[in-house]
């Protein structure tokens, strides 16, 4: 679904462009055929951010993950090779700053168009350690099992008067009621084999209702790309913090 909103976008903006001057390379010599670009583009776009999202159940059972959202409807999931041991890994999660995540801040700072928030996850003081503050602020730490995986939570829609219905990990892990999306994220660290590591993060939305899937729908449709980036550098950076700690890799 991710692909047809972008790939109608980019329908849409060549129709635009081409409209303001021909394309001839692209064989758009004409206003009409310009158009026509334009209005499939706009029509891949909402077919995109309005197709239904399947529900899907998590295949493993090891995870503390699957203890919270073993079946969800929106789900991304990264993963990198570290040279270095489980522990030395899973310390370099828990300690890893924004300011290290590549692009993390400008991606961030798009998110809340440039406004200043409050200490939380769209806003990591420097030199704080992103895990620590998101679990302070906006997060609630479902999970932890020590040198393997964390597990945090969010409730990400709700009604109006829902705003509390996640307040402890039971509440999370038991929520049904309608009108809701909860979204767990967790890292997890598994022997690599010769004294490495597979380090991984898997992000996991379950939304009770129509209503509820379709608005974050359309919401994990446009900022998926942006989402997926900055999950990937954040395991680099978790990566490059492993590794620059003595280590030996057997």
């Amino acid at each position: 679904m991710v692909g047809l909103v972008y790939g109608g976008f980019t329908l849409f903006a060549v129709g635009c462009l081409s409209m303001v001057g021909p394309l001839a390379g692209l064989g758009l010599t004409s206003r009409g055929g310009s158009a026509l670009l334009v209005v499939s583009g706009l029509r891949v776009m909402m077919a995109g951010l309005f197709l239904p999202a399947r529900e899907q159940r998590s295949a493993s059972s090891d995870a503390q993950l699957d203890r919270f959202v073993p079946v969800y409807q929106f789900q991304e999931f990264h993963s990198i090779r570290v040279n270095r041991s489980a522990d030395q890994v899973y310390r370099a999660i828990k300690e890893v700053t924004a300011d290290e995540i590549l692009f993390f801040q400008a991606l961030i700072w798009i998110r809340r168009c440039g406004r200043a928030l409050p200490e939380g996850i769209l806003h990591v003081p420097k030199g704080r350690p992103i895990l620590e503050v998101a679990s302070r602020t906006s997060f609630l730490v479902l999970a932890e099992k020590a040198g393997q995986e964390i597990v945090l939570g969010k409730l990400v829609v709700s009604p109006a008067d829902g705003r509390n219905s996640c307040a402890t990990a039971e509440d999370f892990r038991t929520l049904c009621a309608p009108g809701f999306a909860v979204a767990a994220i967790n890292f997890r660290v598994d022997d690599g084999g010769r004294g490495t590591s597979l380090v991984s993060t898997e992000t996991r939305v379950l939304a009770t209702d129509d209503s509820a899937r379709r608005k974050f729908a359309r919401y994990w449709r446009v900022i998926y790309p942006g989402s997926a980036l900055i999950r990937r550098m954040w395991l680099r950076a978790i990566k490059l913090r492993a590794e620059r700690t003595p280590g030996r890799v057997g």
